[in-house]
């Protein structure tokens, strides 16, 4: 069978003007026949960094992105790349579920304009989904729009399978 590693660059400043780099292990995951590179739908969570787990589901005509963990500066490139990395394999409408995202900063909704931008540029259609933590956040910055927010994990489904009909 193909194995991927999974490696993460690390930084730690040793209080001096040295910087100390090395790469970290972060996981080995098999690769199915019908995996495309790994982004193939998986029964369990990707660990994408080591603070960031994501995985993804075709469900009535939709692709539904599940996230847990914290999408932040350290977490947001891996999260970006593996999201278009499958919104390529697929022309269907896109669910962010970032319900179980624990922390998300100013880096991870710069990621999610990034990813509504590619959407829009696609002519695809995406709803986002979170948790009250992640609601407040992005409704802080009154981007609840743009990112096409809705309450719940069903919602945001219906709304897109009502769409292709």
């Amino acid at each position: 069978p193909m194995m991927r590693i999974i490696i993460s660059p690390v930084s730690l400043r040793d209080g001096g003007s040295s910087t100390l780099r090395w790469l970290t292990l972060v996981g080995i995951t098999t690769l199915r026949r019908d995996d495309v590179w790994g982004t193939g739908p998986i029964s369990e969570l990707q660990r994408l960094t080591v603070s960031l787990r994501g995985g993804f589901k075709q469900t009535r005509s939709c692709l539904v992105f599940y996230f847990t963990g914290q999408l932040d500066a350290y977490s947001e490139k891996q999260f970006i790349e593996y999201v278009a990395d499958v919104l390529k394999t697929s022309t269907s409408p896109a669910v962010l579920d970032l319900s179980k995202i624990d922390f998300l900063d100013s880096s991870g909704l710069g990621a999610l304009v990034q990813l509504a931008k590619q959407c829009s540029d696609q002519k695809r259609s995406f709803n986002l989904v979170g948790n009250s933590r992640v609601e407040q956040t992005i409704k802080l910055v009154r981007l609840e729009d743009f990112l096409h927010l809705v309450p719940d994990l069903s919602t945001a489904i219906d709304q897109l399978a009502a769409e292709q009909l």
